[in-house]
């Protein structure tokens, strides 16, 4: 498990036009199935998991505003237009009550990829650490409301998530990629981008925590 990054977006009410989302749909799978023949499924995973990669994307689909909708949107669009029998990815959870039906996504696609049964529990175990510790350890003022799982058909997997400061309006987004981390609790991610600073954050899944975490034991 890799962390990526975090990116900032402000809240905004209201819906995507159903035409607009239609279109988005279109072309979000269109822009993943020539990433996916051209460069393959772990790549796709690995451009979904860079904040950047991810904001940039949502804007060639057309939602061209900074929103906390972004997010939504746009994996919204992917759920609905990504086929793991076409495309070698799958993606569970959603947005509230969809975010928590993850782990039956997670054992459902298992099945459709004939996924060994440890590496399936691995991976829902992976979707709760994930969360728990962008929900928990990581102390910064945002509660989680969205979580997104990616699998491929190779077992490899990715995290987009959201959490909605109520305070501030401001919704953050965190991105995992699935590889080269052996603890979750000890600097899982390999970089933070967002473009406000909270004056009071407390990140216990530092390896400059350690102590902090010990004494919480």
């Amino acid at each position: 498990m890799q962390r990526r990054g975090t990116t900032n977006l402000p809240l905004h009410g209201g819906h995507t036009p159903r035409w607009l989302f239609d279109r988005m749909t279109k072309l979000s799978g269109a822009i993943s199935e020539v990433v996916i023949e051209e460069y393959g499924t772990n790549e796709f995973l690995n451009r979904i998991s860079d904040p950047y990669w991810f904001q940039a994307f949502s804007c060639v689909i057309g939602f061209d505003w900074h929103s906390s909708g972004t997010t939504t949107t746009t994996l919204g669009a992917l759920k609905s237009s990504i086929d793991p029998e076409k495309h070698g990815i799958f993606i569970s959870g959603g947005k509230g009550t969809a975010s928590r039906k993850t782990p039956q996504g997670i054992e459902l696609v298992g099945e459709i990829f004939n996924l060994k049964s440890s590496n399936v529990t691995d991976m829902i175990n992976s979707s709760k650490l994930s969360a728990k510790v962008d929900n928990s350890c990581i102390q910064d003022g945002y509660t989680l409301y969205v979580h997104n799982f990616f699998i491929t058909e190779k077992g490899n997997w990715a995290v987009v998530q959201q959490g909605m400061n109520t305070a501030t309006k401001y919704a953050r987004r965190y991105h995992w990629m699935g590889e080269n981390v052996s603890s979750f609790l000890e600097d899982p991610h390999n970089g933070i981008s967002c473009d406000k600073k909270e004056s009071k954050a407390l990140n216990m899944a530092s390896k400059d925590s350690a102590e902090a975490q010990k004494n919480q034991c």
